[in-house]
């Protein structure tokens, strides 16, 4: 019987994982964050409020039942609380990883506004660990085949998300992938220090045990198009292609030897390639893309590596745990600095000319414009330059079908159903947002596949719906 009062939980501080030291994990990509054990895991979730309008399932993306699945937890009912959490997310094992908790859920708790907020993405984590440990069964029981069939374009978290919603109607759904292998920007984007390869083959495995199929090595709309895939007999396809495109600076000298752009790198490192950079890197960008790359280079023979980044500390969209553990590995972080120009001879980059910013007018946001300082001109001296201040979508996937596009070159889609200009065709993820989180794409997966689902089955598509957005 739970007989603990307010005021003893808000005496129990935050608890904090174990971590790899320094000095061994930056020499291999073995996971840096360990899990919660039992005890840890239960003395965090007795610092749960369980408030009656709980904040933080509004900033959850997905809307899990975090107070429903955190009781569970301290009641010792673990596979309850896994069950729970999987009601809404179909990737846990990956959002507590990769999410970053304190801007959605975490950023929403009421605890944190006199200290911390309660550890939601490691509890959530907790129970995952605990049922593949356990060797229980991740995946919802499949429904018997219904015989229709359906294509998914990305192996990413919105296509896993929808082949998991639609396997379990019965619908044989089949994932193409362009890359060698499963997983999308979960397996080439993310280096495996954040989200080890394990955790993403369970999910696939228990896709496969519901019948869906991936093939990987096959790009859409050059190897076989939409309009292939409708003649083959899929009468829904689903379109996932994330954001695979590096957005370049657009500065003199970026053709130069040496510059690699951030997804292009962690791309090539992921896959296996042998890739050093040589001595000194800099990173542009404030993002988890660009503290990845940076991390990433230390770990792959760099001596030094160095973010530059054009607005203030307080304003990089990067995790703050993701930035503490960078600076940790002795990344130096410059801040209102951006480049300007990069240097080289023959071929090959020297050096970044950059200048100092400061910020300007703000948005209706709050964020502000960073503006160039005249005159404040100072040089870097670099083997190499990583680009990594975002990414475009693919739309190739499209060919063929001359899908409306957005003004930021993503699929244009009905808020609701997330239907594109092709009533068969329907897209979600970084494909419609742009680079966002994990648990954004699965909310809007979920959409998606109802919509599918409905389509199918002759169904009003809109008929009481929310937008993802409302809901």
């Amino acid at each position: 019987m739970d007989t603990m009062d307010i005021k003893e939980r808000m005496a129990i501080p935050r608890q904090r994982p174990r971590e790899l030291p320094v000095a061994e994990r930056i020499t291999n990509f073995d996971e840096v964050v360990f899990g919660f054990d039992e005890e840890t895991a239960r003395r965090e979730a007795e610092r749960c409020l369980q408030c009656k309008k709980p904040k933080c399932r509004e900033g959850c993306p997905v809307h899990n039942d975090i107070p429903g699945f955190i009781r569970l937890l301290r009641e010792g009912k673990i596979e309850e609380a896994y069950w729970l959490d999987r009601r809404t997310n179909t990737l846990p094992a990956v959002c507590s990883r990769v999410c970053p908790h304190e801007f959605q859920c975490e950023g929403y708790c009421v605890r944190g506004k006199k200290g911390d907020a309660v550890a939601i993405g490691m509890l959530e984590r907790y129970i995952v660990d605990w049922m593949m440990a356990n060797g229980k069964n991740i995946l919802q029981p499949c429904a018997l085949p219904n015989g229709r069939k359906v294509a998914i374009i990305g192996s990413g978290p919105a296509g896993m998300s929808v082949a998991h919603y639609l396997a379990k109607e019965g619908y044989s759904c089949t994932i193409f992938e362009s890359l060698p292998i499963s997983g999308g920007m979960l397996i080439v984007g993310i280096p495996a220090y954040r989200l080890p390869r394990a955790v993403i083959a369970a999910e696939f495995e228990a896709l496969r045990q519901c019948g869906v199929q991936v093939v990987t090595g096959v790009t859409i709309g050059q190897d076989i198009t939409l309009d292939d895939l409708k003649e083959q007999g899929y009468e829904a396809i689903f379109l996932g292609p994330g954001a695979h495109v590096s957005r370049k600076l657009g500065v003199e000298g970026e053709d130069l030897a040496g510059v690699v752009h951030g997804v292009d790198y962690l791309r090539r490192v992921n896959l296996g390639e042998q890739v050093n950079l040589g001595r000194n890197v800099v990173v542009v960008g404030g993002g988890n893309v660009a503290i990845d790359c940076a991390r990433t280079a230390l770990r792959t023979g760099s001596d030094q590596a160095f973010i530059l980044y054009r607005r203030g500390r307080d304003e990089m969209p990067a995790s703050r745990a993701e930035i503490h553990h960078l600076e940790e590995e002795g990344v130096r972080v410059e801040t209102l600095a951006a480049p300007v120009k990069i240097h080289g001879e023959n071929g090959r980059l020297t050096a970044v000319e950059c200048i100092r910013m400061q910020l300007g007018e703000c948005d209706a946001s709050g964020r502000c414009r960073p503006v160039p300082i005249e005159g404040s001109n100072f040089m870097i001296e670099a083997d190499a330059v990583i680009p990594a201040i975002s990414q475009n979508v693919d739309i190739g996937a499209g060919s063929g079908l001359n899908l409306a596009l957005s003004r930021w070159g993503t699929f244009e889609v009905d808020e609701t159903t997330l239907q594109t200009s092709v009533s068969w065709v329907f897209a979600a993820g970084d494909a419609v947002l742009g680079p966002q989180t994990v648990a954004k794409a699965v909310a809007q997966a979920k959409e998606a596949a109802e919509s599918i689902h409905r389509l199918l089955q002759g169904q009003d598509l809109k008929a009481g719906r929310l937008s993802p957005q409302a809901a």
